[in-house]
């Protein structure tokens, strides 16, 4: 444990007593419907596909992640997922469509910058993380069922 000064416990102290108390239960319950909400969309967008499109319900997945993502895209072009994310907390960047949103914003900000330096350069920064590991993950899981023998 790294040895503290009296003043650094002081101002921890006093920072401690300063900072509001979080309303967690109300953060989970907005969080819980945000998260409901886009599964909902989801759901309805996988039917109107299986219904209307003649999907099965193995392949209508594709399509309806695209759509979502098309969606965030478009909230966040526009500036109304940033609201519905700050209202929403986790239960907006938890889904497919906060990390379609983290790049876009991304992409965004540093589009000044010009497209290969600046968006290109800079639109992976925070997703990059994500896609590492899930290419790292996947690999790891099909090398465990290769040798494991498990036919998918």
């Amino acid at each position: 444990m790294k040895k503290v000064t009296p003043v650094q416990r002081d101002y921890q102290l006093l920072a401690q007593s300063i900072e509001p108390t979080r309303p967690i239960a109300r953060n989970c319950m907005r969080a819980f419907i945000a998260g409901g909400a886009i599964c909902f969309v989801g759901e309805a967008l996988m039917k109107v596909f299986q219904r209307y499109f003649g999907f099965t319900e193995q392949t209508a997945g594709n399509p309806t992640v695209a759509v979502l993502i098309l969606l965030s895209v478009i909230l966040t072009a526009f500036g109304v997922y940033d609201k519905i994310a700050q209202w929403a907390g986790a239960g907006s960047a938890v889904p497919v469509t906060g990390f379609a949103n983290s790049l876009c914003s991304a992409a965004i900000e540093h589009k000044s910058e010009g497209l290969v330096l600046g968006t290109g350069g800079n639109m992976f920064k925070l997703a990059g993380s994500v896609i590492v590991f899930g290419t790292v993950s996947a690999f790891a899981v099909g090398i465990v069922h290769w040798i494991i023998g498990i036919k998918g």
